[in-house]
C-alpha cells in the first residue's frame, strides 16, 4: 500500500504503528522517507510536508488540538481570535511549547484515542467551559448545538465538572449565530420571553421579544442584495404592527450599552407588547 496515499487519507499526519497496520510496509515508509514525500514529526509519527501546520506542532510536542481551537476547526462560532490551545495527558512529562500556546492538563471526560491529533468536541466543550469567560464559553456551546454536533440529553448522562453543568443548564440550540447567543444571553435579566428564529411574515427574524419587538443583527453578508431584501421585510413589519430594531456586529461587540439601552427604551414604552 502506499504510505502517501494512506498518510493523504488520514489528514496527513499518522502514527507509524497505524500505518502499518492498514497495509503500509516498513519498506515502502522508508523508501517515501528517503524520496522526501513523508517525514518523521516525531518517534512513532509521520506527515506529509504540506500536512495541517497546527497537527504537526502539536503531534511533534505529544499534544491534542483541544478547547477553542478544536472548536474553531469545527467551524463553531469563536468570539475572538485566541491563542492555540492543546491538551497533555494529566500524568505527561513536561511538555515544551511556545510561551503563547496554552496548555490544559485535564484528564479528559471522553477516552483519546492513540491516533487523535484533534481532541473530540465533548472533551473540547468541557475544556471551554473551564477556560473561557462563561458567555463567550456559552456561545460555543449554543452553536455546536444549533449544528447538531452535540445534544443536551447525551451531555447530561457523562460526569461533567460544574463549569460545564452550568454552561448546559443554560445552553439553548435554536439562536442560529454566536450574536444572537450573546444578544439572548445579556437581556436574559430582563425577564421576557425571547424567541431566536422566529418566523415571521415568510422569512425568520433573528429575535423576537414579547410579541411585537423584532431584533435583526446585521453581520458581514447584510449587504447588496440581502440588504435590500432585508429593508423591504422591515417595512412589511412595520405596516403589520411589528417593531424592528437593527445592530451591526460593531454595535453588540463593541458598543452593547448602547444597544441595551435602546432595547429598554423600546419595553418601557410596550413595543413588546401585542
Amino acid at each position: 500500500m502506499d504510505p502517501v496515499g494512506e498518510l493523504h487519507h488520514r489528514g496527513g499526519v499518522a502514527r507509524v504503528s497505524a500505518l502499518r497496520e492498514s497495509g503500509v510496509s516498513a519498506y515502502s515508509l522508508r523508501r517515501s522517507k528517503e524520496r522526501g514525500e513523508i517525514r518523521t514529526v516525531r518517534q512513532g509519527w509521520v506527515a506529509l510536508p504540506d500536512a495541517d501546520p497546527q497537527v504537526v506542532g502539536a503531534v511533534a510536542r505529544g499534544v491534542v488540538l483541544s478547547c477553542v481551537t478544536a472548536a474553531e476547526r469545527e467551524g463553531l462560532w469563536v468570539p475572538e481570535k485566541l491563542p492555540l490551545h492543546v491538551a497533555a495527558s494529566p500524568n505527561a512529562a513536561r511538555i515544551a511549547v511556545p510561551s503563547q500556546v496554552v496548555v490544559h492538563w485535564a484528564r479528559p471526560i471522553m477516552p483519546r484515542p492513540p491516533d487523535a491529533t484533534v481532541d473530540g468536541l465533548v472533551n473540547a466543550l468541557v475544556l471551554i467551559a473551564q477556560c473561557q469567560p462563561f458567555e463567550s464559553a456559552l456561545v460555543i456551546w449554543e452553536s455546536a448545538m444549533n449544528k447538531g454536533l452535540v445534544d443536551a440529553p447525551r451531555l447530561r448522562c457523562l460526569d461533567l465538572p460544574a463549569p460545564a453543568r452550568e454552561i448546559l443548564a443554560r445552553a439553548r440550540p435554536f439562536a442560529d449565530s454566536g450574536l444572537e447567543s450573546i444578544f439572548i444571553s445579556r437581556l436574559r435579566w430582563m425577564g421576557l420571553r425571547m424567541l431566536p428564529q422566529a418566523w415571521i411574515l415568510d422569512r425568520r427574524v433573528d429575535l423576537l421579544i414579547g410579541e411585537r419587538l423584532v431584533v435583526q443583527i446585521d453581520g458581514a453578508t447584510h449587504t447588496g442584495a440581502q440588504r435590500t431584501r432585508d429593508i423591504a421585510h422591515d417595512a412589511q413589519l412595520l405596516l403589520r404592527g411589528y417593531h424592528p430594531l437593527r445592530f451591526s456586529y460593531e454595535q453588540v461587540m463593541e458598543r452593547w450599552h448602547d444597544v441595551q439601552a435602546v432595547i429598554m427604551e423600546a419595553v418601557a414604552q410596550g413595543k413588546h407588547l401585542a
